[in-house]
C-alpha cells in the first residue's frame, strides 16, 4: 500500500511539475512579447493539417482515379456485351407528312376569293377560221358579239351563203368565223396580190404575215405568190362594199325604175300628197324584235317588234311608189314616197292594203305586219331615207 501510494504521489509530483513547466514557459513567452506571435503560427500550422487531412480523406474515400473508372467501364461494356444479343435490323418507320392546311392570310373583313376548281389558262389570240351552226333565234349581230366581231365581218366571211343579206341566215346554217375584223377571199387562178390587197384596202404583207394564212415569210414571192386556186386567204383589216338589197330611191316621175327589184313596181304617177317632215312609229310596238339600225352591216333599218296581223299605217303624208312582192329577201313590200325628198320602207309584210299611185296620209293603214321573205319571225322591217342615203330611225320617229 505504502509503494502504491508513494507511487501515485510520484506522479502527482511529476504532472505538478510538468504544469508548472508550462505555465513557466507561458509567462516567459508572454513577459518576453511572443506569445501573440506564437499564437498566430500554431493558427497557421494547425489550419495546414486540417486541410491536409480533408484532401487525405476525400482522395481515399470520395474520389476516383479517372484511369482507373475509364477501365472499370471499359470492362463492364465488355461483360454486357457478351450478354447482350446482337440487335436484329429493322426497318425505319414511315414518316407521316402533316396535311397541308391552307393559312387565310385575309381578315374576314376583307374581300375573298371564290373557290373554283380549276386551272385558269390565259386566252390566246385565235389565229384560224371556226365553223358556227346556227341556232334558232340567232342573228348576224348577236352572232358576230358573240365572238368579239363586227357584224359585217360575219357577212364577209360568209359571202357564198348569206350573199351580204343578214336576213339570209338561217338555222343548222354553218358559217364562218374569222379570227380578226376582215375579210375572207377565195383564191382565184391568175390574181395578182397586189391587187386583191388594194381591193381590200390592206397592204399584201398584212396577208401574208397572218398566222393563219400558213404562208412561208420569209421565202414568199409577192409577184409570183404560187397560191392554189381555191385557197381561203384571211384578210385582216380587209373592207369592201357590200352588196345593197333595198330598192334604189323611187322617184314619182319614174317609179318604173324599180322594176328590176320585183313585180311589185309602179307605172307613171301623177303627183299626191306631201309628207310635213315628222314622222310618227309605223305600228303599235316601239321596241326592237332582232336587227338595229346598222347599215354597215347591211341594215340601214330597225326591226320593230310585233305578231303576225298587227296593223301598219304610213309614217307621215305621201304616194306609193312601190306595192308588192321583193325579189331580194324583203317579202311584201311598200314604198312611200313622201314628196319632199324622203322615202319610208315597210317590209315582211303579210298583206297589202294599198296599190300604185295612191296617195296616203300620216296614220293611214298600208297593210299588216308578218314574216314574208327572209325573215326568222313576225316584225316590221322600217326603214327611212332623205335624198336616197338612209338614216337612223330613232333620230326621227315621234
Amino acid at each position: 500500500m505504502e509503494n502504491e501510494k508513494t507511487q501515485e504521489n510520484k506522479n502527482l509530483l511529476t504532472q505538478a511539475k510538468e504544469e508548472n513547466s508550462a505555465e513557466n514557459f507561458w509567462q516567459n513567452l508572454v513577459q518576453t512579447g511572443f506569445s501573440e506571435q506564437f499564437l498566430r503560427i500554431g493558427t497557421y500550422v494547425g489550419t495546414i493539417v486540417l486541410v491536409g487531412l480533408v484532401i487525405f480523406t476525400m482522395r481515399k474515400f470520395v474520389l476516383k482515379d479517372p484511369k482507373s473508372e475509364v477501365s472499370r467501364q471499359a470492362v463492364l461494356a465488355e461483360e454486357a456485351a457478351t450478354l447482350t444479343p446482337e440487335p436484329t435490323p429493322t426497318t425505319q418507320p414511315e414518316i407521316k407528312v402533316p396535311a397541308f392546311e391552307a393559312v387565310d392570310t385575309f381578315s374576314a373583313s376583307r374581300m375573298r376569293r371564290a373557290l373554283v376548281m380549276h386551272t385558269s389558262i390565259p386566252t390566246r389570240p385565235r389565229v384560224d377560221v371556226l365553223t358556227y351552226t346556227v341556232e334558232k333565234g340567232d342573228s348576224v349581230f348577236g352572232i358576230a358579239d358573240t365572238f368579239g366581231l363586227k357584224p359585217e365581218t360575219i357577212l364577209w366571211g360568209n359571202s357564198s351563203a348569206l350573199g351580204d343579206n343578214p336576213h339570209a341566215l338561217v338555222p343548222d346554217q354553218e358559217l364562218n368565223i374569222l379570227p380578226v375584223n376582215g375579210t375572207y377571199h377565195k383564191w382565184r387562178e391568175g390574181e395578182n396580190l397586189q391587187k386583191v390587197a388594194d381591193f381590200y384596202g390592206v397592204a399584201p404583207l398584212a396577208i401574208i404575215e397572218w398566222p393563219g394564212n400558213d404562208f412561208d415569210v420569209y421565202n414568199f414571192d409577192v409577184e409570183n405568190p404560187e397560191i392554189e386556186p381555191g385557197t381561203m386567204l384571211i384578210v385582216p383589216g380587209g373592207a369592201r362594199e357590200l352588196i345593197d338589197y333595198g330598192p334604189p330611191r323611187i322617184p314619182r316621175d319614174n317609179p318604173a325604175i324599180a322594176r328590176t327589184y320585183g313585180p311589185g313596181h309602179c307605172g307613171t304617177i301623177l303627183e299626191g300628197s306631201v309628207g310635213v317632215g315628222t314622222f310618227i312609229w309605223p305600228t303599235s310596238e316601239r321596241w326592237l324584235s332582232g336587227f338595229d339600225y346598222n347599215p354597215g352591216a347591211n341594215h340601214p333599218a330597225i326591226d320593230i317588234a310585233g305578231r303576225t296581223g298587227y296593223s301598219i299605217w304610213a309614217a307621215d303624208n305621201g304616194v306609193v311608189v312601190y306595192a308588192g312582192w321583193s325579189n331580194y329577201g324583203y317579202g311584201y313590200l311598200v314604198v312611200i314616197d313622201h314628196g319632199n325628198g324622203w322615202q319610208s320602207l315597210y317590209a315582211h309584210l303579210s298583206a297589202i292594203s294599198v296599190g300604185c299611185g295612191q296617195s296616203v296620209y300620216q296614220g293611214t293603214p298600208i297593210g299588216s305586219m308578218g314574216s314574208t321573205g327572209k325573215s326568222s319571225g313576225a316584225h316590221l322591217h322600217f326603214e327611212l331615207s332623205y335624198l336616197g342615203q338612209p338614216v337612223n330611225p330613232w333620230n326621227f320617229l315621234q
